[in-house]
């Protein structure tokens, strides 16, 4: 539930190159008006450990060894009620919401501190500071992620890493579609924000 083509749009702008996980969302974002993306945008799978090292590792070669930004925005989640999640619906959201992050962080810190202004955003959640009804597992996520991003920013502050979190409210997006008018009635009873949409920025607090 995150604002992920006002992100996108923001950093074209700037000239800031993007990589996107799959060629269908790089199409997707053309063929919408965007087309300013392919300009500095790139796909590559990173489902898995080695995909993200290949990442990394093309980024170097672009940048000769330096990073500037690390914007953490991937996530997705499955809602039930906790008595009926099974051990791989934990596995995949801690793996997807939690642990790519935290890995990609890993791999890319001497590649921010080579740059000596470098910079880390996670994608939060409202859900990971309040009790929204969207799934335990989903919220503990964003809640740990919460946490490293306080950790690394006292952690890496001596390699001029600079590291935050941004936790937005509920966001219409197509991961947020098919949830009910009760989830968002939820929503809105748990925060005082109102609605956002995918194509506006979300403000960083």
């Amino acid at each position: 539930m995150i604002c992920r083509h006002a992100i996108v749009e923001e950093l074209t702008v700037l000239c800031v190159y993007i990589h996107f996980r799959n060629e269908l969302s790089l199409m997707n974002a053309s063929t919408s008006g965007r087309r300013r993306v392919f300009d500095h945008c790139f796909s590559m799978r990173c489902n898995f450990p080695s995909e993200r090292q290949k990442l990394i590792t093309t980024v170097s070669s672009l940048f000769h060894g330096k990073l500037n930004i690390l914007i953490n925005n991937v996530g997705t989640n499955k809602t039930k009620p906790t008595t009926e999640y099974k051990a791989e619906d934990f596995s995949l959201l801690m793996a997807t919401n939690f642990e790519s992050a935290y890995h990609l962080s890993q791999l890319s810190h001497p590649l921010l501190k080579a740059s000596s202004a470098g910079s880390i955003v996670f994608l939060s959640s409202v859900c990971g500071v309040v009790s929204v009804n969207v799934g335990s597992i989903y919220s503990a996520t964003k809640g740990a992620m919460n946490q490293l991003t306080k950790n690394l920013a006292c952690e890496w502050a001596k390699d001029n890493i600079r590291t935050n979190c941004v936790a937005p409210w509920f966001t219409t997006t197509p991961l947020a579609q098919p949830y009910s008018v009760e989830f968002k009635t939820g929503v809105c009873c748990s925060t005082s924000r109102k609605n956002g949409c995918s194509n506006t920025s979300c403000k960083c607090y």
